[in-house]
């Protein structure tokens, strides 16, 4: 859900700000482009260095960044750059200036310039937490259409025990993750997906395959997941893991397999993307004991497997959407959109060999999109992470 977005990230003079780079790692991991502005305070406590290697890309502390040559920071820019704003830890003198528009530092100046959705997680000591003038700064922040994040219960820094402590970089993470969901098209759409090889079994120990790791698909299967849809993920064999928890996945090993799990959760879908490597052929008789090595030339009767794109577009009710893969080595455009056409979809993810850092194995992949009127949209090499949210973006269109 985060992956492409604009994080603008305040850190005020705390010492909850040692959390921060935990923060910034796991926002970086999640995809989102992360800008860190400090306080003077803030950097007593984490060194913007540290940020910014965290981050990539330079924090900034201060109105003039270079008095020398009079370069200065652009407070109006970073203000319209963010998709969100995120003040964390934000301690009751920062709370006090954006309450009443002071804005004699950075970190207030980009505050009143921001026209993106603001977050404000505390962080102080139980008294100045509960003190009149902190709870009607907090409630006049609100009354801006800002959003707290509580603080939490526990031990604070002067010993005491108490309401004061800064939500934790999870908790904040998944705040953030909320937030980009909380108008997401895919918010409780039904997604089939298929992703991984198939595997062809010769006899007890050899199989036919492919060198699809599912490393695309996967990543769509997160991302879906992210954005609100209940996905369901049919694999192929794989090494890799599902970190979301509410992904339903359905392990298969051959083709005929995954044919049989993705025809039975067809029909309920809302969407279904098909970016399984599927093989095309499977032996016709599997042996039932090891083949011994004799014949110098060893032949293989193969026969067609069910093409379950074919098969689930000519099931297609109004309403679903169908999304293919398509791999092509040469005439690319064509082979795709022939399929595209074929096999009744609605749009298909065309990647090509000849392009290096795509296709199997690379956590790169370079695609472009074709839909039923045959209009092309092409991307750069990226992130098979950054590539899953083109072609959620894509499909939303047409949700």
């Amino acid at each position: 859900m985060l992956a492409g977005k604009r994080v603008l990230l305040g850190v005020s003079g705390s010492i909850a700000a040692y959390k921060i780079a935990s923060l910034v790692r796991l926002l970086i991991k999640a995809g989102a482009e992360v800008q860190v502005v400090m306080t003077q305070a803030a950097t007593e406590f984490i060194t913007p260095l540290t940020l910014s290697t965290l981050s990539k890309r330079p924090v900034y502390s201060q109105f003039v960044s270079n008095p020398e040559t009079g370069t200065w920071t652009n407070h109006v820019d970073l203000g319209l750059w963010a998709d969100v704003m995120l003040i964390a830890p934000a301690t009751a003198h920062t709370l006090a200036k954006a309450a009443h528009a002071q804005a004699d530092d950075l970190l207030s100046a980009v505050y009143l310039s921001a026209r993106c959705p603001v977050y404000w997680a505390p962080a102080m000591d139980l008294d100045m937490y509960q003190h009149p003038a902190t709870k009607e700064n907090l409630r006049r922040l609100e009354s801006f259409g800002n959003r707290m994040i509580q603080a939490g219960y526990g031990e604070l820094a002067s010993g005491l025990t108490g309401e004061g402590r800064m939500a934790e970089p999870e908790e904040l993470l998944s705040i953030l993750e909320k937030h980009f969901q909380q108008d997401s098209p895919w918010k409780g759409k039904k997604v089939l997906l298929t992703a991984g090889p198939t595997q062809e079994a010769i006899d007890p120990v050899r199989y036919i395959s492919n060198h699809s790791t599912g490393k695309m698909g996967y990543a769509l299967a997160e991302a879906l997941a992210e954005a609100g849809a209940l996905v369901t993920l049919v694999s192929g064999p794989t090494h890799l893991l599902i970190k979301n928890p509410t992904i339903r996945k359905i392990d298969v090993r051959s083709a005929g397999q995954m044919y049989e799990a993705a025809q039975r959760a067809f029909p309920e879908q809302d969407v279904t993307i098909l970016a399984a490597a599927v093989a095309d052929y499977t032996p016709s008789v599997v042996a039932s004991e090891k083949i011994k090595k004799k014949e110098a030339i060893f032949n293989i009767e193969l026969r067609k497997t069910v093409d379950i794109a074919a098969t689930l577009g000519s099931q297609k009710k109004p309403g679903q959407l169908l999304i293919g893969f398509a791999l092509e080595t040469n005439n690319e455009v064509e082979n795709a959109t022939q399929k595209l056409l074929k096999k009744n979809l609605d749009l298909i993810v065309l990647n090509s060999l000849q392009n290096a850092g795509a296709g199997f194995g690379h956590d790169t992949n370079q695609i472009s999109i074709i839909d039923r009127q045959q209009r092309l949209l092409s991307y750069e090499l990226k992130s098979k992470t950054a590539v899953a949210t083109d072609i959620l973006e894509a499909i939303a269109a047409y949700l």
